[in-house]
């Protein structure tokens, strides 16, 4: 593996785990507010996040290329409400999802086609993870920042389960 794309995997898992990080703060701020399902949701994506960067750590190691963890930043969460988190979440997505396609281009152009194929699995992740956001914040314009559908949504959010496959 060219040592270009072996450093820019590397920053990859960094992005990765930082997302991890960022959705674990937000579990504990909802956790907090006494909103236990926006809680397990952010902790669940903490954990697919997790495992995300695992799949590229992994791949490298496949790769007989050299794993360099790398320090993470604090996360800074500004958001007060349900609805100012998914969409601090959804312009975090988009951001990895830029990251997922100069990687993929990276890849492209080193004829690199084993991280191609690898890319190509996260790029269909992003768009997976991109509308499951956008159907939360749908759902959170429709009942607002309170009240009792606001609990029914937090409830719904408490049902969601690890994707095996993430």
């Amino acid at each position: 593996m060219k040592e270009q794309l072996q450093h820019a995997v590397n920053d990859q898992i960094r992005a990765e785990f930082e997302s991890a990080y960022i959705y674990l703060a937000a579990s504990a701020r909802f956790d907090a507010q006494g909103l236990n399902g926006f809680a397990h949701w952010m902790r669940t994506q903490w954990e697919e996040e997790t495992v995300h960067a695992l799949k590229l750590y992994d791949f490298l190691l496949q790769r007989d290329a050299q794993v360099e963890l790398q320090a993470l930043s604090k996360p800074e969460l500004s958001f007060e409400t349900p609805l100012e988190a998914f969409e601090m979440v959804l312009e975090h997505e988009q951001y990895i999802t830029g990251r997922i396609y100069e990687l993929y281009q990276q890849a492209v152009d080193a004829r690199d086609y084993p991280l191609q194929n690898l890319m190509q699995w996260f790029i269909d992740e992003q768009v997976e993870e991109e509308d499951s956001v956008r159907a939360i914040l749908d759902d959170l314009r429709l009942v607002g920042d309170s009240g009792a559908t606001l609990l029914l949504l937090d409830r719904e959010l408490a049902a969601r389960q690890l994707d095996p496959g993430a």
